[in-house]
């Protein structure tokens, strides 16, 4: 629930307006942010201030380099300055969590926050990462309830890609990620998938290839959610050959740049007929984010020509 202040973002209507927001930010404006570090390469402004401006809502969305000892004072300031929310991106996703009030579920079985909402001075933290990705899909008619899903990875991005999918009623997720320092705590969110969920989370061993492949050969959905297929490992795919894919399945890869990564390439070859980069997942969490504060729907369809181009 919004406080008079905060039902300006819903209320205002600026007739005619269709691009970037200029010239009529006011004593009204609904302000909202990105607290980050570093923050320069962000699409999230031109995401979000294209989004006002296309509905017509008198809010502005500005980025905050801030981390380490500099957060406590940048959360007290939503409240102070009125702040509808924040975004909350590396280093801070999971250092903000004590200066919050609460948690939704996802953002407290993931451990991390990527959205902070301000109600009457209420903090709450969400995590959009992992439903942006599940939307992204549904929006193109692929569902996620009921589906086997091999998941390449178990940091950042795979985490929330696993709760949100556990939470949208996948039948079974199948991690799988080398020996590295994310290896002991993705065991720990498996056991509490498995705990919370009616889906059927492991954690698997990347370097054991034959079951890495048949898992993929079994799956409905095969998302990776490491870096690799991005700079300076463009050229690099862990499916090594099209044999490895089925055509009635969905093939993700969570990278966006560049927009046909290797893992895509060899998807097109094998002829499967889903085929999906990373930035159906940055609108779909921006998105999430969007609705959270404003009560209303990202126009996706246009956000993601503009973001694309961006």
């Amino acid at each position: 629930m919004q406080d008079e202040r905060n039902n300006d973002i819903n209320e205002t209507a600026i007739t005619g307006v269709t691009g970037p927001i200029t010239g009529w930010l006011d004593g009204h404006t609904i302000l909202v942010g990105l607290l980050a570090n570093p923050i320069r390469h962000s699409v999230s402004p031109t995401m979000h201030n294209n989004a006002f401006a296309k509905l017509g809502l008198n809010g502005l969305y500005l980025c905050f380099e801030v981390e380490g000892d500099r957060l406590e004072g940048a959360v007290k300031a939503i409240r102070t300055l009125g702040m509808r929310g924040a975004n909350v991106s590396m280093p801070n996703k999971k250092a903000i969590i004590p200066y919050l009030d609460k948690l939704d579920k996802t953002a407290e079985m993931c451990g991390a926050v990527n959205t902070v909402v301000n109600d009457h001075g209420v903090l709450t933290g969400y995590t959009t990462d992992g439903i942006g990705w599940v939307n992204s899909l549904k929006e193109d008619g692929q569902e996620v309830a009921g589906k086997v899903i091999t998941l390449a990875g178990a940091g950042g991005a795979a985490i929330p890609v696993a709760v949100s999918s556990a939470l949208a009623g996948a039948a079974e997720i199948r991690i799988f990620n080398i020996h590295d320092r994310n290896w002991e705590p993705a065991k720990e969110k498996v056991a509490l998938i498995n705990q919370e969920t009616d889906c059927r989370c492991s954690l698997n061993a990347m370097e054991d290839k034959e079951a890495f492949k048949k898992s993929i050969a079994e799956s409905d959905i095969y998302c990776d959610a490491t870096g690799v297929g991005m700079p300076p490992l463009d050229d690099l795919s862990l499916v090594e050959d099209p044999s490895w894919l089925h055509e009635d399945m969905v093939v993700s890869d969570t990278v966006y740049q560049p927009r046909e990564t290797k893992l895509m390439k060899i998807a097109k070859k094998a002829g499967v007929k889903h085929i999906y980069n990373g930035l159906g997942m940055v609108v779909g969490q921006g998105a999430a984010s969007f609705k959270l504060w404003t009560g209303k729907e990202m126009p996706v369809d246009y956000i993601s020509k503009i973001v694309d181009e961006a």
